[in-house]
């Protein structure tokens, strides 16, 4: 596959965040990865469920919703993961700049959130209902996206492990009260991390076939 790979700095509601964005060539589609709970665009988890993308031929984002100095903060505090309006905003932003760029113009673009960052690629989705086509969630937590989650029309994948009792319940929930095309998917024996053999590889398939299907091929 042939790709180009560049690490940016994307200015997103007044703060610049880091990224590292791999673009096939000729890429279908785009997928914007939102991370969650002190995670960030080095999780080894998320980059090799973009490495599948990639090989789909859809260009991948993945970027640090907080600033180094935030990052810090976060560690010692834990606050800043579930600041859900805060990483909504720059997960909209960061998607702003993205259909701003003359090479991504014509992508369809895709959101996937893992954990609290679902939550975020959730709001981000109702807030920017004319740019993102779909949303991908990987034992995420769309509970914490409130009454917003009721805007969310976008084709919405919700990937949870058979083990991860409680936030498969909080899925369930959210299930109902998310009004577009909504499909849950309970990965058998897993749990929240998806740490078990074969469990990583079934999400990256469904999340592949998903975003495949739901987001518009290029121009």
């Amino acid at each position: 596959m042939n790709a180009v790979n560049q690490s940016l700095q994307i200015p997103a509601a007044g703060v610049v965040l880091e990224a590292d964005v791999v673009v096939p060539e000729p890429p279908r589609a785009l997928v914007l990865f939102a991370h969650g709970s002190g995670s960030g665009r080095h999780s080894p988890r998320n980059r090799r469920v973009a490495g599948e993308l990639q090989g789909a031929g859809l260009a991948t984002v993945l970027a640090d919703l907080l600033t180094p100095q935030e990052e810090q903060v976060d560690a010692r505090t834990g606050a800043l993961r579930f600041d859900i309006g805060l990483l909504s905003e720059r997960v909209a932003a960061l998607t702003d700049w993205l259909v701003g760029q003359e090479r991504f113009a014509d992508l369809g673009v895709g959101l996937f959130g893992a954990s609290t960052g679902a939550a975020a690629a959730l709001v981000a989705a109702a807030a920017r209902p004319a740019s993102v086509e779909a949303v991908v969630s990987r034992g995420g937590r769309p509970d914490l996206a409130g009454g917003l989650l009721r805007l969310v029309r976008q084709p919405t994948l919700l990937i949870v492990g058979e083990r991860d009792a409680t936030v498969l319940e909080l899925n369930r929930t959210a299930m109902d009260q998310l009004p577009g095309e909504t499909k849950l998917e309970v990965v058998p024996g897993a749990s929240h991390l998806f740490e078990e053999p074969g469990a990583l590889e079934e999400v990256t398939r469904l999340a592949r076939a998903w975003f495949v299907r739901h987001l518009s091929p290029a121009e």
